[in-house]
């Protein structure tokens, strides 16, 4: 049987590692090292694998951010409050890690490495919640080309990433207190912005 209270630290230490080195040049056995396992093969124990320990970690944010997602897009009546019931559970998420935290890092890590961001597009990184919020966002843009649309709804997805991991950085290196809900909101303004502008066609 697995012992309790091992999983967790493997999971920290990997989102750290993965984070800050990124996913393909960190082995399982720093993983292990690092969560202070004497198990060398502990990935492979607790998690069958390299692939489930990415999975435990995407599904850990994944479980974090729904129900704010949920309870959020209830509420929305707007594009604005769409794009806010997508972005503020994930930095308020944020705000609530240990400082320092590595998790939006390891989200653009994640984002960046062509087999786990395979598994972001899985069904399961995108449905419920996630999904309906796009759905409803794209439905209030319908007055522009979807495949303009679309392609929008792609890089929000990298802005969103790229802007609290650098944030992240920041905040560790400077010391600051960390201001997740001040980062959020100018994200969601910014990303309203970037869904509805208009669109310029160079003349072909």
């Amino acid at each position: 049987m697995p012992r309790p209270g091992v999983r967790e630290p493997l999971l920290d230490a990997a989102e750290r590692l993965f984070g800050e080195h990124g996913i393909p040049t960190v082995s399982d056995r720093q993983v292990a090292e690092a969560a202070h396992s004497s198990n060398h093969s502990a990935v492979h124990y607790y998690f069958g694998g390299r692939t489930g320990l990415l999975q435990a970690l995407l599904d850990r944010h994944h479980e974090a951010v729904e129900p704010g997602q949920r309870r959020m897009f209830e509420e929305s009546d707007s594009l604005l409050g769409d794009v806010r019931a997508l972005v503020i559970p994930l930095t308020d998420v944020l705000a609530e890690l240990p400082a320092p935290s590595w998790r939006a890092r390891f989200l653009r890590q994640a984002l960046l490495d062509p087999g786990t961001a395979e598994l972001l597009r899985e069904g399961s990184r995108w449905s419920g919640t996630s999904a309906r919020i796009v759905a409803s966002a794209a439905e209030r843009l319908s007055d522009l080309d979807p495949a303009i649309v679309e392609a929008r709804t792609r890089l929000v997805v990298y802005v969103v990433a790229t802007a609290c991991a650098e944030y992240e950085e920041r905040v560790q290196r400077s010391g600051e207190p960390p201001r997740w809900a001040d980062t959020g909101a100018f994200l969601c303004d910014a990303i309203a912005g970037l869904l509805q502008a208009p669109i310029s066609r160079v003349p072909g």
